[in-house]
């Protein structure tokens, strides 16, 4: 799905899953909305983001919708939250670490061929989650923690900075319960604006330094 295709301008691209779509949170809510308004805040010109992503997909399902999407644009910033549907579906590490690579590319061709002007942030642990209290908890922590290790080497190989929100997913435990002021939205499985908004000032001093670059 590619959301906010009449932007006011061409500046970022957000490309993910559920977590970049913000199921069931509100639009406003989606953390790279919430980057966008966080660096206009801190003096920063750029629009709320143009997005391809939707829930549930892989990282073969998100490159096949970029391709079909057929957007030829160029952007100053490009984000890239994707794997945790590989996780959960059982797919391997090798798998992912192939298609990964092959994302990654695609983000630096959006962002001009500049690698510089990418980010990645690491896959929330949905095994905290309460829709996941009868699920092995620590076998999904493990697996996440495997896959954020393959997008961090890969990210550190194409020069392209990673942000490890994956901590502050964790701590959302504390909150278990979904409703007004949860880190959960309704389905007790997606985060919150709340807790999105976290995602959103990790990432900003790293994106507030590639705009300089």
């Amino acid at each position: 799905m590619l959301a906010n295709p009449g932007s006011d301008g061409s500046d970022y691209l957000a490309l993910g899953d559920s977590y970049t779509i913000g199921e069931g949170a509100l639009e406003v809510e989606r953390w790279p909305v919430q980057l966008a308004g966080l660096l206009r805040d801190s003096g920063t010109a750029i629009s709320n983001p143009d997005i391809i992503a939707h829930t549930g997909w892989t990282t073969a399902e998100l490159q096949e919708a970029i391709e079909k999407s057929g957007n030829q644009k160029t952007y100053e910033l490009v984000s890239l939250l994707i794997g945790v549907n590989n996780q959960y579906r059982g797919q391997s590490r090798a798998r992912y670490r192939a298609e990964f690579r092959a994302l990654l590319q695609t983000a630096i061709q959006f962002a001009g061929g500049r690698a510089s002007r990418v980010f990645v942030l690491s896959i929330p642990d949905w095994g905290v989650s309460p829709f996941a209290s009868d699920r092995d908890r620590a076998k999904i922590a493990q697996e996440i923690d495997q896959f954020n290790a393959i997008a961090q080497e890969e990210c550190r190989r194409a020069a392209v900075a990673f942000v490890d929100i994956t901590p502050t997913t964790r701590r959302a435990a504390s909150e278990p319960t979904p409703g007004v002021d949860s880190q959960f939205t309704s389905d007790g499985l997606h985060y919150s604006g709340k807790q999105m908004r976290q995602w959103a000032e990790l990432a900003l001093p790293v994106v507030s330094r590639l705009l300089v670059s």
